[in-house]
Formats: C-alpha cells, sequence, structure tokens
C-alpha cells in the first residue's frame, strides 16, 4: 500500500472509531435522564472542601497538579480532597496540597472486568452515598470525558460542579467549560479558575517531590552496580501502554549503545514488571553493557532516579512526564496522541517532542487492537538519528 493510501485508509478508520457507537447513544440517553432527576443538594457546610476527581494513571495526573498548586495557593483554608484510582494514590499523596486522599476502582480504568453492565451504575449510587456525608461543596471533574465522576457528583449532591463541555459529561455539572485544543495543563488550570483567576503559564508549577529516601535507595542501588555520584546516567523507558506507540527494540539498542560514548554515561532501562520483556529484548541487542531496573521503582525512587540522569528518553508516557516533572531533560516520541494536548511540559529547547510527518497522524487513537503494526508507522518512521540529535542536545544544553 503506497502511503497517500495508507493515509487515507487511517484516517477512515480513525472516524469511525471516534464516531458515537450506538450502544453509547443510548447510554448517553440514560445519562441524561439521570441528570434530570431532582437530588437534594448536601447542606450544612461549615467548612469549604472541593473534591478533585482524577480516574487515570500516572502521566495524565501529573499533569492535573500545577492545577492542583494554583488552588491551594488561592485557597489556604479550603480541605482540598482528591479521589483517584489506587493505582494512582502514591502518587497524589506525594502533594502536601492534597488534604485527604480517596480511592475508588474506577470502571473503565481498572484492570478487572466488569460484573454486569448494571454494576458501574450501583458502583455509582454506593459511591455518591459516602461522598454526600463528607459534605462537599464542590467538585471539579478533571477528565473532559468522565461521566461517570461527573454523574457521581451529582449523586451525591454536590452543589457546585465543574467540568467540560462534553456531551456525555455537561448535564451533570453546574459549570461548564468549553474544551480547547490546548495542553492538559491548560485545560486543568482553567477549571480551577473560579478560584484562582486567569493564570499565565509562566506562573505554573509543575514538579514532583523528591524524598530523601527513594534518593537514597538509587543511590545505593547504582553504588551496587559500580556507579558512583560522578558517573554519569542517561535513561530509556521504552514501554508504554499498547503496542502502537513503540518504538522498534533495535533502534532502542543502537541509541543506547551511541549515547553511552557520546554522553561517558551508564545507560538504565527502566519499566514496569509488565515491561522487562521488552526491556530485556533491548538489552539483548546492545554491544555496550546494560543495567535494568524494569521493575524495581516504585514512583518515588524512579523520579530519584530520573533526577540523577542528564537526559530520559522513551515514547510518550506517564514516566516521561515524570522525568520533565523532576527538572530532567527529555526525549519523547510521539505517535497517535497529540502533542499539543500531551506533549512534555516546558521549554522546547530541553525537551524534546519528536514526530513523524504522516499526514494521518495524530489520529488519537491508541488501541488499535489486531489491526497490522505495518500499518501504523507513525512512530516507528522516526529515525535513530533524530533521536540522537535531540538527546545530544538536551543533555548538552547550550
Amino acid at each position: 500500500m503506497d502511503r497517500e493510501s495508507l493515509v487515507r485508509r487511517n484516517r477512515s478508520m480513525a472516524e469511525a472509531f471516534h464516531t458515537v457507537p450506538f450502544k453509547h447513544q443510548i447510554r448517553r440517553s440514560l445519562l441524561n435522564f439521570i441528570a434530570a432527576l431532582p437530588i437534594t443538594p448536601a447542606s450544612k457546610f461549615s467548612t469549604e472542601r472541593i473534591l478533585l476527581i482524577r480516574p487515570d494513571h500516572l502521566g495524565d495526573l501529573l499533569l492535573t497538579t500545577p492545577a492542583i498548586r494554583a488552588l491551594r495557593r488561592s485557597n489556604l483554608n479550603a480541605e482540598i480532597h482528591a479521589l483517584v484510582g489506587p493505582w494512582s494514590a502514591d502518587i497524589i499523596a506525594s502533594y502536601p496540597e492534597i488534604d485527604q486522599v480517596l480511592t475508588l476502582p474506577f470502571p473503565g480504568f481498572s484492570r478487572n472486568p466488569k460484573k454486569s453492565w448494571r454494576s458501574p451504575y450501583e458502583l455509582a449510587i454506593n459511591t455518591a452515598r459516602h461522598l454526600r456525608r463528607i459534605n462537599y461543596t464542590s467538585a471539579i471533574i478533571l477528565r473532559p470525558d468522565h461521566w461517570w465522576g461527573a454523574m457521581i457528583a451529582k449523586l451525591a449532591g454536590i452543589p457546585e460542579r465543574i467540568g467540560f463541555n462534553h456531551p456525555d459529561v455537561a448535564p451533570f455539572l453546574t459549570t461548564i467549560l468549553k474544551q480547547q485544543h490546548e495542553h492538559a495543563v491548560i485545560q486543568n488550570l482553567r477549571l480551577v479558575e473560579n478560584w484562582t483567576g486567569s493564570l499565565q503559564t509562566e506562573q505554573t508549577v509543575y514538579s514532583f517531590p523528591a524524598e530523601p529516601l527513594d534518593q537514597a535507595y538509587i543511590d545505593g542501588y547504582l553504588v551496587e552496580w559500580g556507579i558512583g555520584q560522578r558517573q554519569s546516567i542517561f535513561c530509556i523507558h521504552p514501554g508504554t501502554g499498547t503496542w502502537v506507540k513503540h518504538w522498534q527494540p533495535e533502534k532502542w539498542a543502537n541509541v543506547a549503545d551511541i549515547l553511552t560514548e557520546q554522553l561517558d554515561a551508564r545507560v538504565i532501562l527502566t519499566g514496569s514488571d509488565n515491561e522487562l520483556p521488552l526491556v530485556r529484548q533491548i538489552a539483548a541487542q546492545m554491544k555496550q553493557p546494560a543495567i535494568i531496573m524494569a521493575g524495581d521503582t516504585r514512583i518515588g525512587q524512579l523520579a530519584a532516579l530520573f533526577k540523577r540522569a542528564k537526559v530520559v528518553l522513551g515514547p510518550d508516557s506517564g514516566p516521561l512526564h515524570l522525568a520533565v516533572a523532576v527538572d530532567t531533560p527529555t526525549v519523547a516520541l510521539f505517535g497517535p496522541a497529540d502533542p499539543v494536548e500531551f506533549g512534555s511540559w516546558g521549554s522546547p529547547n530541553k525537551h524534546y517532542v519528536l514526530t513523524s510527518d504522516i499526514a494521518c497522524r495524530p489520529c488519537r487513537v491508541l488501541d488499535w487492537a489486531s489491526d497490522n503494526p505495518e500499518f501504523h508507522p507513525c512512530l516507528r518512521e522516526i529515525t535513530v538519528a533524530r533521536v540522537l540529535d535531540a538527546a545530544r542536545r538536551a543533555a548538552n544544553p547550550g
């Protein structure tokens, strides 16, 4: 298939993917019915208590933190609670701006399959009952399309509910913002403007709190590999949650070998337990020795490791956003996702975002299921030379 035909094919399939299927149209009608139900608001508010609802994993949660910090700066006396998945509890608990972390296995985000079509709604009713007892004055739905979070806020009788104008979310809200094509950090900041007023990007604080114990763990781990404080390291985090965002292992191996010599640094390959086979595949193709830390670090420890690195490389993923949050230069490879919305936050002279010029990108489809990977070359078209050039620039600014 020639390139032009491939682009037409992928655009057509992406358009079909983003079309609302019939079963979701039925759900939308049900949601509108639920949103119209009369719900008695909670009462007797003695304290301003704000609930932040964010079901996502590492990357999306980190891009929320500038808004959380701005909200706290403008609201020193309010209680700020966060309702997140258990997979994100340790991350959000690291931020002193949050007074209370509540966890919930959000439907659609938990790896456990739902028992029936009714189970998300039954969980919503039970969750709303618990939230009502806490007496929240406001709820902010931080994920633009999270109708389930907006629904529980309405059922809990929270009087002020803020979110974006997604058709499944808007019926449950009292303050509806227009979603714009802009970075997720800016979108999140707009959701708290009722308290903060309009904020400029230079007023944002995007960082992850470093813990001395995590840094001590990483320093000790590296010493066991013969790497002292004066030895430079760089990190490659090659895995993501979907194959369509993966770069070829042999290319990562090539990059790792060359940068080991050019940066005079040891390479650390990181990842989750599930990504260990990919990391081992890369290490097996390398000529230089690699240190494998996949599966050996919690989030705080990974942040401490990245903080020591000259540069962190990888495809679009949460760990790359974590590297940015500890002020380490990055090189992020983007395929189907839109870097305008989800690119690395910070100076483009420090955080390099690489993309292909194929015309069907960004399709915003992260799950092409069993479709042939050869039909989705947007990430794989990025060359080793471009990654090496960006890594050298990032690691040696000026």
